[in-house]
């Protein structure tokens, strides 16, 4: 991997150390994610067709806080596809208790929020699911937060075209934190 992506540097003074959760309470669940992450990614090569071949590569992400706590936004990037930017969106209601995961990317469709996956975290494990399109099929997409430290974090998606009879996972990402220099 070369230098950090630029955007490390101009959005890193903005970082915000995680405090406390309080108890009950999922408005701080995804603080762990704040600051800078190097990630190993597995991803399927074909999805939804019975593919076993892998593909890994690494990649690099900065979440940061959105204003007035309304939850944070990840920067990924990687040189495995060398022009692709994408971007988590996370919105936690206080209302529901439950958090709205977004994505966006220069590539897909530009510009386009995805739907959204909605759902908790209980016991130290996070999973979101909703609805999507793949390749024009109607499926069920799930995200599961695990393995959460101070320093990693192991996250994977998983595609349903059953209504979520059946699953396939076809995404992992294990991250670890980088210090203030990208090491």
């Amino acid at each position: 991997m070369s230098a950090q992506p630029f955007w490390f540097a101009l959005l890193g003074a903005h970082i915000v150390q995680p405090g406390p959760a309080p108890a009950g309470d999922g408005a701080h669940d995804f603080d762990f994610v704040h600051g800078q992450w190097h990630i190993h990614n597995r991803r399927l090569k074909a999805r939804l067709n019975g593919c076993q071949e892998w593909l890994e590569f690494e990649a690099h992400s900065l979440s940061t806080p959105l204003p007035g706590g309304l939850g944070n936004q990840e920067i990924w990037q990687t040189e495995f596809w060398p022009d692709f930017v994408g971007m988590a969106l996370r919105f936690y209601n206080p209302e529901t208790r439950l958090w709205s995961i977004y994505w966006v990317d220069n590539t897909g469709a530009p510009g386009v929020l995805q739907p959204p996956v909605t759902g908790r975290f209980q016991e130290g494990v996070g999973i979101f699911e909703g609805d999507d399109i793949f390749a024009g099929q109607a499926i069920r997409v799930r995200f599961i937060w695990t393995h959460i430290d101070p320093d990693h974090a192991r996250w994977e998606q998983a595609f349903s075209a059953d209504q979520g009879t059946t699953w396939e996972t076809n995404w992992v990402m294990a991250f670890t934190r980088q210090n203030e220099t990208g090491q």
